[in-house]
């Protein structure tokens, strides 16, 4: 039975999550469909520039994506002290980029004079933008319901493209993070779409491995940050190289269809994180297989199982065999 979204989230455990849209049926996301022989690729483009936009406007950071052919993946990252600390202009000014907002914010943008009354509506009406703005279910509705729109405007057709709901998963580690990263960036070598990952196209391996080429910055992704320190910046506590080379090696093993080894060139953050080979490629691999609402230690899932008010949570078994120190 699918479970009530607050009882997949919850921000002071962490503030990542692995989302996953499906398309309904025979429907095409992207890709080519064998049946008909239509070709539906160019639709990989309206999600990539869709979810960047929509992580430009709301107080969400895209860590990774994959636009496959008939789903999506996507790890987040919610940030609600950013929105808490953005002023009532920049709440509308923000909402009113993907809604026409209600007539008093209108008013409000225009510099009208508002009653003591308009007032007090307004200040409730920002509140409610205000959380919108961190909320994951908010930014999932703008990306499906803008792409099924563009594909039954495409397809002359009405009704449901994408399955009810989306899935969600609690990423509550640092190691829960990176191999569920690195499980997002893989998929179409898994799927066979590439052979290596600077070749897979549309994911945000790709988009990193060519800001590394271009020696610049992507302003569109979370960024890796290097090792935690003082006045650390907002990013992702590793070295984007050491990344970018361990998701190569590993999507190369995988492409090669044989059992293998991380190079030592990449090992270092598996001995950070506390993990062997085996536990690594068990995970970017698997990950979806071995966990349902939450990943992490054992400790981080009952911590997450008693917020949330679960009686139990699938893969706590493999909490403690994949996440455990190697």
């Amino acid at each position: 039975m699918p479970q009530p979204r607050k009882s997949q989230i919850s921000l002071s455990d962490t503030p990542y999550y692995h989302c996953v849209s499906r398309c309904v049926r025979r429907s095409f996301l992207c890709g080519v469909d064998s049946y008909s022989g239509q070709s539906y690729e160019h639709r990989r483009a309206w999600v990539q520039e869709r979810l960047l936009f929509l992580g430009s406007v709301f107080a969400i950071d895209i860590c990774a994506y994959a636009v496959m052919s008939n789903h999506v993946h996507v790890v987040l990252h919610v940030d609600m002290k950013q929105a808490q600390a953005w002023s009532d202009s920049e709440v509308i000014e923000r909402w009113h980029r993907l809604h026409k907002g209600t007539l008093l914010t209108q008013m409000f943008v225009k510099g009208d004079t508002l009653s003591q009354g308009q007032l007090i509506t307004l200040d409730d009406t920002i509140a409610e933008y205000r959380q919108r703005l961190y909320d994951i279910s908010w930014l999932m509705r703008n990306l499906n319901e803008y792409i099924a729109r563009e594909a039954n405007k495409e397809d002359d057709c009405t009704g449901r493209f994408w399955e009810g709901r989306f899935k969600s998963q609690a990423l509550l580690d640092e190691a829960a993070l990176l191999a569920c990263m690195a499980y997002v960036d893989l998929n179409p070598i898994r799927a066979k779409l590439a052979t290596t990952p600077d070749t897979s196209t549309h994911t945000s391996i790709q988009q990193r491995i060519t800001s590394i080429k271009q020696n610049t910055a992507t302003a569109t992704l979370m960024p890796f940050v290097g090792n935690a320190r003082q006045d650390m910046p907002k990013g992702i506590a590793y070295s984007l190289k050491g990344y970018c080379e361990l998701v190569d090696t590993t999507g190369r093993i995988i492409r090669d269809d044989k059992a293998g080894h991380i190079d030592h060139h990449t090992q270092p953050i598996l001995q950070r994180l506390g993990l062997s080979d085996e536990q690594w490629l068990t995970l970017a691999t698997e990950f979806e297989k071995h966990f349902c609402y939450a990943a992490g230690t054992e400790i981080m899932m009952n911590h997450f199982k008693r917020h949330t008010g679960h009686q139990r949570i699938r893969g706590m078994g493999k909490a403690k065999t994949l996440l455990r120190c190697a």
